[in-house]
């Protein structure tokens, strides 16, 4: 099979290589469409230490093709999603079988938008934060793959107003398709919010970012950290202040989950999924969403992702991390 391999010299290069046999609880997928996110790029960049040469990717979209020791040969030719931490950069894939799940009637493209960043911003919103109707939500790196989901599912938990952070006037643009109420460019925060206080804080970005957020909090609220895209430096809070002041600082590792709790993610996963609508479907007009709200965003209660065009691989992040390699 052909496939993409990272090399010593930190190059990519197209090489041929045996086809991967799966082990026990193990699938063999044949990839139609591999995922590019953020946690790619990390690991080019040395910021995990990962063995090379070897075959990058975190997400397979395809069909099965062969399954190891204790995995029910009936799922041999099921159209899936699979979540990884290697291989998918390749024509054949190994995922393991807990994480590699039907897509039900979607196309295998439109699928593709499915990854990582539909479990994480499900998680995010639903199980981390515990959204609750009526509350403020604030999102980081508001046009990745996980921003704009996760503003969706804030306006399905009936979270109130939504604010979204980026890096540019690009992506606001980008962003603002997606159903935030306002968009602020990363150097606005938190200073535009004037006397505004979330109640919630999604925050893959760290460093002070991560300090500003905690301050800028509304009593009981809640910012969880999801990743540490500007900086590794230590961000110090004061548990006894927090007590005080009623708030949270919480984490969510979704590569952890799948490794400990792969059941959990792959049930988050398939929540997401069940969320989704595609583009133009249905009957019923989406319901009006206030101004400067698409209204392309919801329909009913259904989530919408943009298909992919083509089988070439794309980033579709803003910075906004997939699944942390450990």
């Amino acid at each position: 099979m052909m496939a993409v391999v990272l090399d010593t010299d930190d190059r990519y290069r197209v090489t041929e290589l045996g086809e991967p046999v799966p082990g026990p609880g193990q699938v063999a997928i044949r990839v139609a469409y591999a995922g590019i996110q953020w946690g790619d790029t990390m690991v080019r960049d040395g910021h995990f230490a990962v063995p090379r040469p070897f075959v990058p990717g975190f997400e397979a979209f395809g069909h099965i093709v062969a399954v190891g020791a204790g995995i029910d040969a009936r799922r041999i030719g099921e159209a899936v999603t699979a979540l990884t931490t290697s291989g998918p950069y390749a024509e054949v894939a190994l995922a393991p079988a807990a994480l590699a799940f039907g897509i039900g009637g979607l196309a295998l493209r439109t699928a593709a938008g499915l990854g990582w960043g539909a479990a994480t911003a499900y998680d995010l919103i639903n199980t981390a934060a515990n959204v609750r109707p009526g509350e403020s939500v604030l999102i980081h790196a508001a046009a990745g793959s996980v921003g704009t989901l996760a503003a969706q599912f804030a306006r399905l938990a009936g979270a109130g107003r939504i604010v979204g952070v980026v890096g540019s006037a690009v992506r606001a643009d980008y962003a603002a398709r997606f159903g935030y109420d306002r968009i602020l460019l990363r150097g606005e925060f938190p200073a535009e919010l004037g006397d505004a206080r979330p109640d919630v804080i999604l925050d893959p970005v760290g460093g002070r970012t991560r300090t500003a957020g905690l301050g800028q909090l509304a009593a009981h609220g809640r910012l969880v950290a999801y990743g540490n895209l500007a900086s590794y430096e230590p961000v110090l809070a004061d548990a006894n202040q927090l007590l005080m002041d009623g708030k949270s600082l919480l984490t969510y590792h979704s590569n952890l989950l799948g490794r400990t709790h792969p059941d959990r993610l792959a049930a988050s996963a398939r929540r997401a999924r069940g969320r989704h609508r595609a583009p133009g479907g249905g009957s019923t007009p989406p319901p009006s969403l206030g101004p400067g709200r698409p209204r392309r965003t919801l329909e009913g209660a259904r989530l919408e992702v943009r298909p992919r065009a083509s089988a070439r691989p794309r980033r579709r992040d803003d910075r906004g991390p997939g699944p942390p390699p450990p």
